[in-house]
């Protein structure tokens, strides 16, 4: 019997109903499998426990998470508390302080799913957008002087190391190589900002060499846009900085269909911490409580972390069981559904029980 430790932090919005119905989901697996066992221990942090206690996780919150094989993490975000707080003491100091700086997000059009692109359907659009997560434009450096006043400045200052781009890159081309187009695009936008991404460029010029079997190209992120939407099926693997990919990434999710089924993975690829597994969406507090959330991209983020803990005939077959459910058009309302995030869930513990494949 194989056992991992998974902490799950439901956290804000509809964070504890998707992370209720994924671990819904990862014990039907097991009782399936019959040769897995997931140890899970929930933690209650988040916007509520800020309120509490002024904080968003406790002072030992990385101390806690370190002992756990992977984390389970639901959404962040309340409308009564700026959203800087609320990123900034939870998911953040968990990104950063386990050094995940390869944010993995995966995107393609699953069967059932009408995407807003015509002529473009299951097969056509097959991404996976590789964020760098430790540094650049969300490095936290910058600051404000003469607050209040006229002549007041704000400075957010992006980073970018040798390093940090360095190991992106060779993240990136490395899963290009494992895919099936061996292809990859680094997006940048080094015409008009001519010191960390013109090194972008050049890193990525120096770790190709390493990848002879990838083809590579280079965009623009304004032109990417353009691309993503208009030629889908010429991108396979893409890597970009933190808040370029941050962007591209909510666009490819709504370009499959919707933010409710885009997972991300937030990986430490050296494996010295827990990685952190989440859907993209959000906390959407609109529809927090109506019990309509779409379940899938917590699915997805799902079998993602099975697949870095080892499991990947438990992966695969959570991922028949997603295709088999949207397949069948049992789709929540931000697909043009009816279903209920419990409909949506219960039909994929029944596929994961029901297959013989």
């Amino acid at each position: 019997m194989r056992s991992h430790a998974i902490a799950a932090i439901p956290a804000d919005g509809i964070g504890p109903e998707v992370i209720s119905a994924g671990l819904r989901v990862l014990a039907a697996l097991a009782q399936r499998l019959g040769d897995v066992r997931f140890d899970v221990e929930t933690f209650g942090w988040g916007s509520d426990h800020y309120r509490k206690h002024g904080v968003m996780m406790p002072a030992d919150g990385l101390a806690t998470l370190k002992t756990f094989d992977a984390i389970y993490f639901g959404a962040v975000g309340a409308p009564d508390v700026p959203d800087h707080v609320t990123l900034w003491g939870l998911r953040l100091p968990i990104c950063q302080g386990f050094d995940q700086y390869a944010n993995v997000r995966p995107t393609r059009i699953l069967p059932g799913i009408t995407p807003p692109l015509r002529h473009c359907g299951p097969g056509d659009l097959d991404w996976v957008i590789v964020r760098e997560n430790s540094e650049g434009e969300y490095s936290g450096h910058g600051g404000r002087a003469h607050k209040g006043l006229p002549e007041e400045v704000g400075t957010e200052v992006a980073i970018f190391t040798r390093v940090g781009v360095t190991r992106i890159m060779r993240y990136a081309f490395g899963l290009a190589r494992s895919r099936p187009r061996k292809l990859l695009t680094v997006v940048t936008k080094s015409n008009a900002q001519r010191h960390g991404m013109v090194m972008w460029d050049e890193i990525a010029a120096e770790v190709a060499q390493e990848f002879p079997d990838v083809a590579w190209d280079k965009m623009l992120v304004d032109a990417m846009t353009v691309r993503m939407t208009l030629k889908p099926r010429s991108l396979d693997t893409i890597v970009a900085t933190n808040l370029h990919a941050d962007i591209l990434s909510d666009l490819a999710g709504a370009l499959a269909g919707s933010l409710g089924v885009a997972p991300t993975a937030n990986i430490d690829p050296q494996r010295r911490f827990p990685s952190m597994f989440e859907p993209i969406h959000g906390s959407a507090f609109d529809i927090t409580g109506k019990g309509i959330a779409n379940p899938v991209a917590s699915f997805w983020t799902a079998a993602q972390m099975l697949e870095h803990l080892g499991e990947p005939e438990a992966a695969a077959r959570l991922m028949r069981a997603i295709e088999r459910v949207t397949g069948a058009g049992i789709l929540t309302p931000d697909l043009g559904g009816t279903a209920t995030t419990r409909d949506v869930t219960e039909a994929v513990v029944d596929a994961i029980h029901s297959s013989n494949i």
